[in-house]
C-alpha cells in the first residue's frame, strides 16, 4: 500500500510511462534532426530510414541499460492469440576477455525468430523455419523485467503475415486512405492521416490461487467444467459497483502501478455483476497502441494476481450460471489533430460529414455482419454470446431514439417539427442539430453508438482485440471507398451527399435495432429482416472465406487469399483443440477425482444402511439415499465411458477441418454437457468433506 501511495504521489513527476521509450524520452535524447525524421515516419506512416534507426537504436539501448535492462526482445503477437518473445543480451565480446553493450539499427529493425512452431494454417511447413519480426515504430518500446521490449510485426520468409499486428496496421492504413478522400471532398486539405482510436474495457475474475490450483479444469482450460450452482449467485445484484474487498483493492492498486509505469492508462476499476468479477478500463489510444496495451494488461493482471495469492481468470465463461466476461471495444475515428469524425458537431456542414461516416459504418456492419461475427468467434465466447448477459450472435446497430428519428427524417426528406413538416436537405440550415449522447445506453446491443464512438460489446475477454478491429477498419474502409467513388464524380456535390446518405439509410436500415436484443422476439424479427444468426463459432468461421469477404480483405491489402485461408484453418484447429482439451480434462477429473469420491461416499452410506438394518432400525431414508447415489454414480461412469468413446470416434475421422469441428460441436459438446449434468447432481448429495474439488461457493466467495 505504501509503495502504491508513493506511486500516486509521484505520477505528476514522472512515474506514468517511466518505463517507456516515450515521445518525451525521444525528444530529450535523440538529436533534433533524427527526432523530427522519426516523428514524421510515425505520423505519416512513411518507410523508416536505416540511418535514423541506427541512431535510435544506440540511444534506446543506452536508455534501457540505465533502466536496468540487460536484454532486448522483439515482442510480437503470433496467431496463438497471446504474445511471444525471444530475449537476446546487449552483450558483445570484444575478443580480449571483455565485453561491451551493443545494439544496432539492424537489430532494432529486424529480428529472426523460429517461425515453424507457430500456427500458420499451412503457410509454413515445419522444415521452413525462417520468420522475421519488424519494428513497429508507431508503438513505443518499454522496459519490463530487465528487458527492452520492442513491439514488432511477424511475417514469414516469403512475406505472409503470421501475426495479428500486421493486418491491424494494414487496416489502419486502408481506413486512413479512404477517410482522407472523404475529408478532402468536404474541404479538409490539412489532415495528413486518419487513425482509429480504441478504449477496450477488460472484464476478469479473481479467485483464491490455492483453490485455483486444486481445479485441473481451471488450470488446463481456464474455465470450470464441473460445478453445481451455489445457494447465492448474482441474484441480489449486490456485487455490481459494490465495495471493493480489501485483498482485491490491494491487487488493483498494484496493477495500476505496474500498468502506469508501462504507459498503460488504466483509468477505471470496479466490481462487475458476478461475484468475484471485476473490470478495468483505460483511456483511449490509437488502435495499434491500445491493442498492445491490452495484451500487456492481460499479462500483468495474471502476474500481479499471482503475487497476491490470487488467480486471474480471463476466460469468457469461467463459471456457469453467472455472467461471463467480455471486452467492450469502444471504437472511433479521428484525424491526426484529434478531431473525432464520429462526433455529430454543431453545424450543418459538420452534420453532413458526420452522417457520411455514420452511414458508412451502418452499411459496413450490414453488408459484412457475418465477417464481424467471425471476428469474435471462439469456443469460449460461444458460452457467453446470447446468454442474457452479452449481445446475441446476431449483429445489429443501436443508434438511440433521437438519432434514429433523424435518420428516418433524412430517408423521407421530411423534418418533423411540432406537428409541422418541411423539406430536409443534408448540409443546409434545415438539418436539425444532431443528438450527441442524449439517449440511454443499450447494454444488449452488439454494436452501439454512444455519442461519438461505437461500442462493440461482443468481443470476448480473453481474445486479442486485433482481429475485431482490423475487420471493422477494413469493412468501413470499403464503404468509405464506395462513397468516395460516387462523391468524387458528382457534378453537384451537395445533392450527391444527400442522395448517398438517403440511399444507404433506405438499403441498410434493417441493421438498426434499438430494442432488447436478448428477447426471442428480436431473434424472430432479425430472421424476418434477413440478418444472419451464426450462433456458434463453427457456424461463423466459414464466413471468413466467403468470396465477398476474401475480396474486401484483398482489395484493401489487409490479408491476401492465402493469409485468409490460413486463418480459417487455424481457427478451426484452435476450436477442435480447445474442445478436445476440455473433454479430456473432464474425463480425467471425473475418473480420478469425482468418481472415486462418489464411490467412497456410496460405500459409507451402504455401511450405514447395513448397520441400521442390523440394529432393527428404520433404514428406509438411508436406503433411498443409497439408491439415488448408486443410480447417479452408475450414470457418471457411463457418461465418462461414453465421452471417451465419442472422442475416439470423432478423432478417427479426421480430415476435413470444418467437418471435424462440427463433429466436436454436435457430438462432443452435448456429451460433455451430459457428463457435467450428472457430476453436478452428485456434488449436491455427496458429503462435502469428501468432494474432491473446490466448489463454486469456495471459488466465488473465498476472496475477502
Amino acid at each position: 500500500m505504501e509503495s502504491m501511495e508513493r506511486c500516486i504521489q509521484e505520477i505528476g513527476s514522472g512515474v506514468f510511462g517511466s518505463a517507456v521509450f516515450s515521445d518525451t524520452v525521444m525528444q530529450e535524447r535523440l538529436p533534433k534532426p533524427i527526432y523530427k525524421k522519426l516523428k514524421k515516419t510515425i505520423k505519416e506512416g512513411l518507410p523508416l530510414d536505416p540511418d535514423v534507426a541506427e541512431v535510435v537504436a544506440c540511444v534506446m539501448k543506452d536508455w534501457a541499460v540505465e533502466m536496468g535492462a540487460t536484454h532486448f526482445t522483439h515482442w510480437f503477437q503470433p496467431l496463438t492469440g497471446v504474445t511471444a518473445e525471444k530475449h537476446d543480451s546487449f552483450l558483445s565480446p570484444t575478443g580480449d576477455g571483455k565485453a561491451i553493450m551493443e545494439f544496432s539499427g539492424k537489430e532494432l529493425i529486424k529480428g529472426e525468430p523460429d517461425a515453424s512452431s507457430f500456427p500458420s494454417g499451412g503457410l509454413r511447413a515445419t522444415f521452413e523455419a525462417r520468420g522475421y519480426t519488424a519494428w513497429d515504430c508507431t508503438s513505443p518500446a518499454f522496459v519490463k523485467d530487465k528487458t527492452l521490449y520492442i513491439p514488432t510485426a511477424f511475417c514469414s520468409y516469403t512475406g505472409e503475415a503470421l501475426d495479428l499486428k500486421t493486418p491491424l496496421l494494414r487496416s489502419m492504413e486502408a481506413l486512413s486512405k479512404q477517410a482522407l478522400r472523404i475529408l478532402k471532398l468536404f474541404g479538409d486539405t490539412t489532415t495528413k492521416r486518419v487513425v482509429t482510436t480504441l478504449g477496450p474495457e477488460q472484464e476478469y475474475f479473481l479467485v483464491d490461487k490455492e483453490y485455483f490450483l486444486k481445479r485441473k479444469d481451471l488450470v488446463y482450460t481456464g474455465r470450470t467444467l464441473f460445478g453445481a450452482k451455489p445457494p447465492k449467485g448474482q441474484e441480489l445484484e449486490d456485487h455490481y459497483f459494490g465495495i471493493i474487498k480489501e485483498k482485491v483493492s490491494r491487487f488493483m492498486h498494484d496493477l495500476d502501478a505496474e500498468l502506469w509505469k508501462l504507459g498503460v492508462s488504466a483509468k477505471t476499476k470496479h466490481n462487475e455483476v458476478a461475484p468475484a468479477q471485476h473490470e478495468l478500463a483505460p483511456v483511449f489510444a490509437t488502435t495499434n497502441i491500445a491493442t498492445d496495451h491490452n495484451q500487456l494488461t492481460m499479462e500483468i493482471m495474471k502476474k500481479v494476481a499471482d503475487r497476491h495469492g490470487l488467480a486471474c481468470l480471463l476466460h469468457e465463461k469461467p463459471f456457469a450460471g453467472v455472467n461471463g466476461s467480455g471486452k467492450h471495444n469502444n471504437w472511433s475515428i479521428s484525424t491526426d489533430d484529434g478531431k473525432n469524425l464520429l462526433d455529430p458537431g454543431t453545424t450543418p456542414s459538420e452534420n453532413a460529414q458526420f452522417l457520411i461516416f455514420l452511414v458508412a459504418v451502418i452499411k459496413a456492419v450490414d453488408e459484412y455482419a457475418d465477417l464481424l461475427r467471425f471476428s469474435v468467434a471462439s469456443a469460449g465466447n460461444d458460452h457467453r454470446l446470447g446468454a442474457n448477459e452479452a449481445p446475441p450472435a446476431i449483429m445489429s446497430i443501436f443508434l438511440g431514439d433521437e438519432l434514429t428519428s433523424v435518420i428516418e427524417q433524412i430517408e423521407t426528406g421530411v423534418v418533423k417539427n411540432n406537428g409541422t413538416s418541411r423539406t430536409l436537405e443534408i448540409g443546409v440550415s434545415t438539418l436539425p442539430v444532431l443528438p450527441k449522447d442524449t439517449t440511454d445506453r443499450n447494454r444488449t446491443s452488439p454494436f452501439a453508438f454512444t455519442g461519438n464512438k461505437f461500442e462493440f460489446r461482443s468481443v470476448g475477454s480473453s481474445q486479442s482485440i486485433a482481429t475485431p478491429n482490423f475487420i471493422i477498419n477494413t469493412i468501413v474502409a470499403e464503404t468509405l471507398s464506395q462513397i468516395a467513388d460516387r462523391l468524387e464524380k458528382a457534378e453537384d456535390f451537395q445533392a450527391e451527399v444527400n442522395a448517398v446518405v438517403k440511399e444507404i439509410i433506405k438499403n441498410h436500415k434493417r441493421i438498426i435495432f434499438n430494442g432488447n436484443n436478448y428477447s426471442e422476439e428480436w431473434v424472430a424479427e432479425a430472421e424476418r429482416r434477413g440478418l444472419p444468426n451464426l450462433k456458434t463459432t463453427v457456424d461463423a468461421i466459414p464466413a471468413l472465406i466467403a468470396e465477398k469477404n476474401v475480396k474486401v480483405l484483398e482489395k484493401h491489402g489487409v490479408l491476401n487469399a492465402a493469409e485468409v485461408h490460413s486463418r480459417y484453418e487455424i481457427c478451426l484447429e484452435n476450436y477442435i483443440k480447445t474442445i478436445r482439451i476440455e473433454a479430456l480434462t473432464m474425463i480425467e477429473m471425473a475418473s480420478r477425482q469425482i468418481l472415486p469420491a462418489c464411490m467412497a461416499y456410496t460405500g459409507k452410506v451402504a455401511s450405514t444402511v447395513a448397520s441400521l438394518n442390523a440394529a432393527g432400525a428404520d433404514a428406509s431414508f438411508a436406503k433411498d439415499e443409497l439408491d439415488k447415489l448408486v443410480s447417479l454414480t452408475s450414470s457418471l461412469k457411463a457418461a465418462i465411458d461414453k465421452l471417451g468413446a465419442k472422442l475416439e470416434e470423432v478423432d478417427a475421422h479426421e480430415g476435413d477441418s470444418l467437418a471435424h469441428a462440427r463433429a466436436y460441436k454436435d457430438v462432443i459438446i452435448p456429451q460433455m454437457n451430459e457428463l457435467r449434468d450428472v457430476a453436478d447432481k452428485l456434488e449436491t448429495v455427496v458429503d462435502a468433506s469428501l468432494w474432491p474439488i473446490p466448489t463454486y461457493g469456495d471459488l466465488l466467495f473465498s476472496v475477502i
